[in-house]
């Protein structure tokens, strides 16, 4: 039977349903739980790092498939391209998202040969690869409200939180015990990057607030967040398997 989706009357109403289902299943999942109880080895860290190497390096690809699902109006796509202008260190090679995750990615998993392109030598588990594929085959299909809604409230909302959390777990003692974790990846993310981000979305979104604009807000946005909720259970798995 089709879960019955709650009717809204304020956008703020749509932000809380989504987060209240991000902070049940990703907030307080396995993933994050155990990453800040300090119950992963060394090996599963370099796991993940690798893992979600392959996570980042295509988001570039879900902005740009979300620009190609929306209008050709300035009011849908500038928001977009901004994000997309960010990964790309807004034109500075220094601030590429590649080269700085490649700071964390080397500092927990420095035996692994890493190209020129930021890319390590390592095999993509299904997990990542599933969580990427989905996010692109829904923006194939989506409307111009949906996309920009499954970017915004499906990712950007809590991007920043889930990645301060990621870098607060990754500072536990267990995980800096011989070297120091490169944290400055996913703080730089938390603190600055994914709020703006999420304000773009937002100041679009915004002027969508009938209750069935609200709706399939929601829905885009739910889909979204729960397909990153299953990629990190996921990752889970293949790491413990480590």
């Amino acid at each position: 039977m089709e879960q019955q989706v709650p009717v809204f009357q304020t956008y703020r109403e749509v932000e809380q349903a989504v987060m209240a289902a991000v902070e049940k299943e990703i907030i307080n999942g396995r993933f994050l739980k155990t990453l800040h109880n300090g119950g992963y080895s060394a090996a599963q860290i370099r796991e993940f790092a690798l893992q979600y190497s392959y996570y980042s390096r295509n988001f570039p690809r879900v902005l740009g498939a979300a620009v190609a699902a929306v209008e050709p109006l300035d009011r849908w796509w500038v928001p977009l391209v901004d994000n997309l202008w960010d990964e790309a260190g807004r034109g500075n090679p220094k601030g590429y998202h590649s080269k700085m995750y490649r700071t964390f990615l080397e500092s927990v998993a420095p035996d692994v040969a890493v190209s020129d392109e930021h890319v390590p030598d390592y095999p993509v588990g299904g997990a990542t690869q599933k969580a990427v594929k989905s996010f692109l085959s829904f923006l194939k299909s989506a409307t111009t409200l949906e996309a920009m809604a499954a970017v915004g409230l499906g990712s950007e909302l809590f991007a920043g939180l889930v990645m301060g959390e990621i870098g607060q777990g990754l500072r536990h003692p267990n995980y800096n015990q011989e070297t120091r974790v490169n944290v400055g990846f996913w703080m730089a993310h938390a603190d600055e990057h994914e709020p703006r981000h999420y304000q773009l979305c937002k100041d679009v979104l915004l002027d969508f607030s009938s209750p069935e604009e609200l709706q399939t807000i929601y829905r885009a946005g739910l889909t979204i967040a729960l397909s990153e909720a299953r990629f990190y259970d996921e990752l889970y798995e293949e790491m413990i398997a480590k």
